[in-house]
C-alpha cells in the first residue's frame, strides 16, 4: 500500500523521527512504534492483511469517524487513516495520531 500524510506533523515523525511543532512532542519509544506500525501498513498487500497482525488492533471506526480506519501504535495511541482505491493500489492517509484516552471527549 502506498503511504499518504494528511497534516506534516505526521510526515516528519515518519520521516524524521520528530516534528516541529511543540504540542505534536512524542517520547522517543512512541515514535519508533510509530514508524515500525506505518512500514507494516505499507508493506501489506490489502487493508484485510492488516487483521494478520494481533497486536495493531485494526478496526473500522464508527459514528463521526465512521469512514476511518485505527490501528495501535501502542496501549496509549493509535494511528487514525483513511483508505481509497487508485488505480491497482490502495492509498492510505494517515490522518491522525491520537491518544487513546482523549480520543472519547
Amino acid at each position: 500500500m502506498e503511504i499518504t500524510f494528511e497534516k506534516e506533523y505526521l510526515s516528519e515523525l515518519y520521516y524524521k523521527g520528530e516534528c516541529v511543532d511543540k504540542k505534536r512532542r512524542f517520547q522517543p519509544p512512541v515514535v519508533k512504534k510509530y514508524i515500525k506500525t506505518i512500514n507494516i501498513l505499507e508493506s501489506v498487500s490489502g487493508i484485510e492483511d492488516l487483521f494478520l497482525y494481533n497486536g495493531l488492533h485494526f478496526e473500522a471506526l464508527q459514528g463521526n469517524e465512521k469512514n476511518f480506519f485505527s490501528v495501535r501504535v501502542n496501549d496509549q495511541y493509535r494511528i487514525e487513516f483513511t483508505t481509497k482505491q487508485v488505480v491497482s493500489e490502495i492509498v492510505v492517509t494517515i490522518c491522525n495520531i491520537e491518544e487513546l484516552s482523549n480520543h472519547y471527549k
